[in-house]
């Protein structure tokens, strides 16, 4: 990895280190992530989550949906500025966290949080992301109804991803979606991540 991976976020570098120093501390404090994660933030979460960033379409609308610790949400934000990025938790402890980390970060022109659940929210955006929320299946349910018309959900996940997907094809094709698995490189590592984007099947358009 590289030495100083906050590089990979040019202006935002200060930003993101600020960022995984409030994970560090109150993230784990908190109990929003375990103690052993804190000397792995860095390969495990923040650079995993902007692996998906070239998914994204310019100046695109996204919501991060069961954000948590702000994972991808926060990084993606940090790393594409252009975008406007609404967190999406439904738990009290953890939205109240996302908007300390918001507020701190000066974050608040472009990066909102909202307490409920997907079901509740009545928004949609180009961009539904999830990352490590529940299994394909059900996680489209929650969030096939937050994506624009043409819009996406870019569900991220391990190497299963694609056993995953096809497990979830005849639940798919009744909704009227199809998905695909992106392998994707992690910015400054050796490693790989997987997205399953998925979308209804009239939206030809491709994200980017």
């Amino acid at each position: 990895m590289n030495t100083d991976p906050s590089a990979h976020f040019g202006p935002a570098s200060q930003s993101i280190r600020q960022y995984v120093e409030i994970l560090s501390s109150r993230g784990i404090e908190w109990g929003l992530l375990g103690p052993r994660e804190g000397d792995r933030l860095w390969d495990r979460h923040i650079l995993n989550s902007v692996a998906v960033a070239s998914l994204i379409p310019e100046g695109a609308t996204v919501v991060d949906v069961g954000s948590g610790a702000g994972l991808p949400g926060l990084p993606l934000a940090l790393f594409r500025p252009d975008v406007m990025m609404t967190l999406l938790e439904s738990l009290l402890r953890r939205s109240e966290f996302l908007q300390l980390a918001v507020d701190e970060l000066g974050l608040q022109d472009r990066v909102r949080v909202v307490r409920a659940r997907a079901e509740e929210h009545r928004e949609c955006y180009q961009v539904v992301t999830a990352r490590a929320v529940a299994p394909l299946e059900r996680l489209v349910g929650w969030c096939e109804p937050l994506m624009e018309r043409g819009g996406a959900l870019l569900a991220l996940k391990g190497s299963s991803a694609a056993d995953e997907l096809a497990a979830s094809a005849d639940a798919l094709s009744v909704r009227g979606l199809t998905g695909v698995v992106h392998e994707l490189a992690v910015p400054g590592t050796d490693e790989v991540t997987w997205a399953v984007e998925i979308r209804r099947r009239r939206d030809r358009h491709p994200l980017s």
